[in-house]
């Protein structure tokens, strides 16, 4: 069974057909630049695009990188346009794309699903949080394989900043880190999540994921294990399709 599944991040809008038997994408994914501003109208216009680029007509799941209430409902948006705030992403995505029925969930958490389902957290117990680290972090958080949605653990609080402010990929970027430098602030936001959910496992997913040879090996002193997202970049594009599936 295929169903398309669409990911919308701060800097990239990408999307595949998904085959979901095997939880993997059943084509080469179709990548456009987020605008910027990226405004609900601009995003939605990405979203078509990459959508059209396979000549998709069937149900359509997208993240978004912010709380989705309902499976409609915008409520925040940190790395994309604050327009966004109370916009039905669901009607205005499926208007956009003539019509397809379209499931829009929070980008970590479709990430979390897949992972889950089809990678590094398959038929793990207790609790698990999978943190996707890009142009901000993203968090799922599962307590025996139920997920806590819209948790949104980029932003606490680290030494008077957004968490994402000090430990996102972007971050290791705009202040020009060394894998070692941007590895020890990761380890101080583990610890800090750590402390407060105590998870036996952490997934480290987003596009870092596939370089997590570079950084991981770098972490002290976390109590839980911690492993790279076996789906990678994929993860969200493969969960979005996932929901699309059940349509919640």
């Amino acid at each position: 069974m295929q169903i398309f599944g669409v990911d919308i991040g701060g800097s990239g809008i990408k999307g595949a057909p998904v085959d979901l038997d095997r939880g993997d994408l059943a084509q080469e994914r179709c990548k456009v630049l987020t605008p910027h501003p990226a405004t609900p109208d601009a995003v939605a216009d990405g979203v078509k695009q990459v959508v059209d680029h396979f000549g998709w007509t069937g149900p359509v799941g997208v993240t978004f990188p912010g709380v989705v209430t309902g499976g409609t409902t915008i409520r925040t948006a940190a790395n994309v346009d604050k327009s966004w705030i109370d916009t039905d992403a669901r009607v205005l995505l499926g208007d956009r794309l003539g019509g397809l029925p379209v499931t829009v969930v929070n980008d970590a958490d479709a990430a979390g699903v897949a992972e889950m389902h089809f990678g590094a957290g398959r038929q793990r117990r207790g609790t698990v949080i999978l943190l996707t680290f890009g142009t901000g972090i993203g968090s799922a958080v599962f307590v025996d394989g139920v997920l806590v949605p819209n948790t949104e653990l980029g932003h606490l609080e680290l030494h008077g900043h957004d968490a994402e402010k000090r430990a996102s990929s972007k971050a290791r970027e705009d202040h020009d880190l060394s894998w070692e430098e941007w590895a020890e602030r990761v380890q101080k936001y583990l610890a800090h999540v750590e402390m407060l959910f105590s998870p036996e496992l952490f997934v480290i997913g987003g596009g870092v994921s596939r370089k997590s040879h570079k950084f991981l090996h770098h972490i002290e002193g976390i109590k839980a294990e911690i492993v790279p997202a076996e789906l990678q970049n994929n993860a969200g594009i493969v969960g979005a399709a996932m929901r699309a599936a059940t349509g919640s």
